[in-house]
């Protein structure tokens, strides 16, 4: 049993308790959590509380974490919109709302589950049972090309070249507001948020080099369509670098406070573009993701 406990700060008064230990203990999913409060594994001042408490400052949180048994991951026979394909390595188009990899209280659905049903074994280890072949990710909401490796030798090459930031990562987005200037560079450090713990922030103290370049492709009454190039790839790097300049992601309620007019899944960003030196022959390649029909029906409306 793994033991956790821990006083609430001012910063997180009147938060759902679900919320609370989700920001907390980014580790767990929040339908995990809920899982626990509904089974009364969640105590606050050694009372068992239900989903809906609002925590209060300095109230005392605990709860128990049974042994982690590695969950069986199984294929699942999931459609995939493979851009390209060979021994080494497959190039796949994500759809919006699919997770990458199985985590805590999610091991099923995901882009894993799919790769394993059609790649079958032949899926790098080095990243373990959880995530075999994967590389790199984005994130469910975002849609577009993603690598997965399908041995270890593919898998070293291309970490290789995602360290050394010479793949060419090319997204398209839509933001709030209208851009003044034609193309720029974000260069602020990103880390783990100091009171959300499951956002990102500008974190000049703690935080990592990230550098977003990104230009203008269209504007309209409200809105800017833009193209953002990745040097670096930092967790949520183009929804914190955007929002931090005053132009967050369209449909993003975790980084802007904004409320859309559209009906819409999360942010409005695709993974366009992702070029790589192939493991095997040192050729370039490059796949080319078509945007999502929400993303083409939005540039149409605005």
């Amino acid at each position: 049993m793994e033991h956790f406990s821990f006083q609430i700060s001012e910063e997180l008064e009147e938060e759902r308790i679900d919320k609370c230990i989700s920001m907390l203990i980014d580790s767990l999913s929040r339908s995990f959590i809920q899982k626990m409060i509904k089974e009364e594994k969640v105590s606050v001042n050694g009372k068992p509380v239900k989903g809906s408490y609002r925590v209060k400052t300095d109230d005392e949180v605990t709860f128990e974490l049974p042994e982690s048994v590695e969950p069986d991951i199984e294929p699942e026979n999931i459609p995939l919109d493979v851009l390209y394909e060979d021994k080494d390595v497959i190039v796949v188009n994500k759809p919006k709302g699919m997770v990458v990899h199985p985590a805590a209280g999610h091991y099923s659905g995901t882009l894993v589950n799919a790769l394993m049903h059609h790649c079958g074994k032949d899926l790098s280890g080095i990243n373990g049972v959880m995530r075999p072949g994967i590389v790199h990710r984005i994130d469910m909401d975002t849609t577009g090309s993603i690598i997965v490796c399908k041995n270890d030798k593919a898998h070293n090459s291309i970490a290789q070249q995602l360290k050394e930031h010479s793949i060419n990562r090319r997204y398209h987005a839509i933001c709030y507001g209208v851009l003044k200037e034609d193309e720029g560079t974000i260069d602020q450090p990103i880390g783990r948020h100091p009171v959300e713990r499951k956002k990102m922030a500008i974190n000049v103290k703690n935080g990592k080099e990230a550098v977003t370049h990104f230009r203008v492709l269209k504007r309209f009454s409200g809105y800017t369509y833009i193209e953002c190039v990745l040097e670096t790839g930092r967790t949520h790097q183009i929804r914190v670098h955007m929002a931090s300049i005053g132009h967050p992601l369209l449909g993003d309620e975790v980084y802007s406070n904004r409320k859309s007019p559209f009906k819409l899944q999360g942010q409005t960003l695709h993974a366009k573009i992702l070029g790589f030196k192939h493991p095997s022959t040192g050729e370039y390649v490059e796949a080319d993701a078509p945007l999502p029909e929400y993303f083409q029906h939005l540039l149409d409306i605005l």
